[in-house]
């Protein structure tokens, strides 16, 4: 099968083990980013199955619609960014093993580090000493703060366990079924939504994007969260109100962010707000971007590709595309 990789910045599949499942499949790799709808049709033209990296490409209907011969789309995890309408009445079939038994280890190491990074103005203090100046201020320790942890899912809950390593308190917050998962592994639960972020030192997003997550933290939020506060957000930028975040910071509460997302992505030549601030670290969405992650969220990728090949689709997220399957 013809088979089309988007968006592998630095041609990082070719070099891993898994990339030996595609053998037999004629396989074209772009390792640029295109959105543009008439150059992705252009491109992907004879293309039978693509391959997506997470949601860094939106794979939309009027794009679709220029793609006679695609049959499937693989990737792993959630799927905003394709329209499952069009895939239904095209008759294409998205693959994504949304369940996979591992938390991302990956974006869980990535959150511990950057909310270090935030503590003790890591990056600041760098770019100071490179620049010819000695110390420039004083951080935090983490030891005998609370963390609260927004979100108990597979990586809030990797997170909590950092958390307590660390010599923190921590405390969850969430929907019901979260919060239950949060009690059975010890972890205490806040009392409510309010004194969550009221009591929280930190506060690290965990929560999938979904229209009843989006702008779950509102600006009422931030503005409880205390003064030497740190909001983490490696997960989605959407489930910060629009604007609140920027506008949190500039008040003063909390006093500094630590994130990974943006609401559009990729965010180039340094235009948003947060990249402005003193008191915010960020990163361009390497969450997951560790050769390790690769390596397992692709096996995964690829043998959705191998099993459609055989006839036999697994991971199917829209079966309502079988009956019209091409």
């Amino acid at each position: 099968m013809k088979v089309s990789i988007l968006d592998d910045y630095f041609d990082t599949l070719r070099t891993l083990p898994c990339f030996a499942k595609l053998a037999g499949h004629e396989v074209t790799v772009w390792n640029d980013h295109e959105q543009d709808t008439d150059a992705l049709a252009a491109r992907l033209a004879e293309t039978e199955v693509l391959v997506l990296f997470r949601e860094r490409t939106k794979i939309q209907g009027a794009l679709l619609d220029k793609l006679p011969k695609l049959r499937l789309i693989s990737q792993r995890s959630v799927y905003p960014h394709i329209d499952i309408a069009a895939c239904n009445r095209l008759g294409i079939i998205v693959s994504s093993n949304q369940h996979a038994g591992t938390p991302s280890y990956a974006a869980a190491e990535l959150t511990w580090g950057l909310l270090l990074a935030a503590a003790r103005q890591i990056p600041q203090q760098m770019a100071a000493l490179k620049a010819g100046t000695w110390q420039i201020g004083v951080g935090s320790t983490l030891r005998g703060k609370t963390l609260g942890v927004f979100g108990y899912g597979r990586i809030g809950a990797e997170v909590a366990k950092y958390g307590r390593a660390f010599g923190m308190r921590v405390v969850a917050w969430s929907g019901a079924d979260s919060l239950a998962r949060a009690r059975a592994d010890g972890v205490e639960v806040a009392g409510s939504k309010a004194a969550f972020f009221a009591t929280c030192d930190v506060v690290s997003l965990h929560l999938r994007l979904y229209p009843s997550t989006r702008g779950v933290v509102t600006a009422e939020d931030l503005a409880a969260m205390k003064p030497d506060a740190i909001l983490v957000n490696t997960s989605r930028a959407g489930l910060i109100a629009p604007g609140a975040l920027e506008a949190a910071l500039r008040a003063g509460r909390p006093g500094a962010a630590a994130v990974d997302v943006f609401e559009e992505e990729p965010v180039l030549g340094g235009n948003h707000p947060l990249l402005a601030m003193p008191n915010v670290v960020a990163t361009p969405h390497i969450g997951y971007v560790s050769r390790d992650e690769y390596e397992l969220q692709f096996s995964d990728i690829f043998d959705q590709i191998n099993a459609y090949a055989a006839g036999t689709p697994i991971h199917v997220v829209n079966p309502e595309a079988m009956e019209r399957r091409r």
